[in-house]
């Protein structure tokens, strides 16, 4: 039994692009609210215009600790209430470790690790107040099979699986679920850096996933009767041998 979006706000980080755009979408058209936050004001504006009723856009820089702090206040003020906060936003690096940039990798796990866990931070006393809701991570595959070419990004992930499973036994006491949806690769501008070789066999051979297949994977996670936890949902093209 799948229980109805109608009424619930979902916040999403990284709603610009992607995966959380997606999200924002198929949530909406599900019956939710949708806030859409992201750095990036004007394009925020115009999505949520082209979304529709109930979209609202939240400007926040995630590598802004002010920001994050107040970023709840500009969830209730725009929506009304919280109900889903979806730490989407992320980025990629991959390569060899011997030849990557240490500055590159700073704000790559800046973003990955310390601005996510931020943002529940920030979200999280309100929702256990309020005795209900649901912390959800794009996470990754990398976070549980560690990925040869990408050990910097699969470092990052296996820091947020840590996270969600920590963070979700300690607070099921009060309502409030916490889980992780970990896809295999997607396209999205995270794998802008991916060398062209191995993206056009990727396309290819159907080794990469569209947003709109994590987007619905979501969906079924947030729309569980309040009793179940989906913890970790795991969605990989069919070509993708981990």
């Amino acid at each position: 039994m799948s229980v109805s979006m109608e009424g619930k706000v979902a916040a999403i980080t990284g709603a610009a692009s992607g995966i959380g755009l997606e999200c924002a979408r198929t949530l909406h058209a599900a019956g939710a609210k949708v806030v859409l936050v992201d750095r990036a004001k004007d394009k925020l504006e115009q999505l949520c215009h082209e979304i529709g009723e109930g979209a609202y856009p939240v400007v926040v820089d995630l590598l802004k600790p002010a920001e994050v702090s107040g970023m709840l206040d500009g969830i209730l003020k725009s929506a009304g209430r919280l109900d889903i906060f979806h730490a989407n936003a992320g980025a990629y690096i991959g390569g060899p470790v011997a030849e990557g940039d240490p500055d590159a990798w700073d704000r790559m796990l800046n973003l990955n690790i310390n601005a996510a866990f931020r943002t529940v931070h920030a979200v999280l006393p309100h929702l256990i107040a309020q005795k209900s809701g649901d912390i959800l991570f794009t996470s990754s595959i990398a976070g549980v099979v560690p990925v040869v070419w990408e050990p910097i990004y699969t470092a990052s992930k296996f820091a947020v699986q840590a996270f969600v499973h920590s963070t979700r036994r300690q607070v099921a006491q009060y309502g409030v679920r916490v889980g992780a949806v970990l896809p295999g690769p997607v396209v999205t501008a995270l794998l802008d850096d991916w060398p062209k070789a191995k993206m056009d066999e990727a396309l290819a051979n159907g080794s990469l996933m569209q947003p709109k297949e994590v987007a619905e994977a979501v969906l079924f996670m947030l729309s569980r009767p309040r009793n179940v936890t989906i913890r970790d949902l795991v969605i990989l093209p069919n070509s993708v041998d981990l």
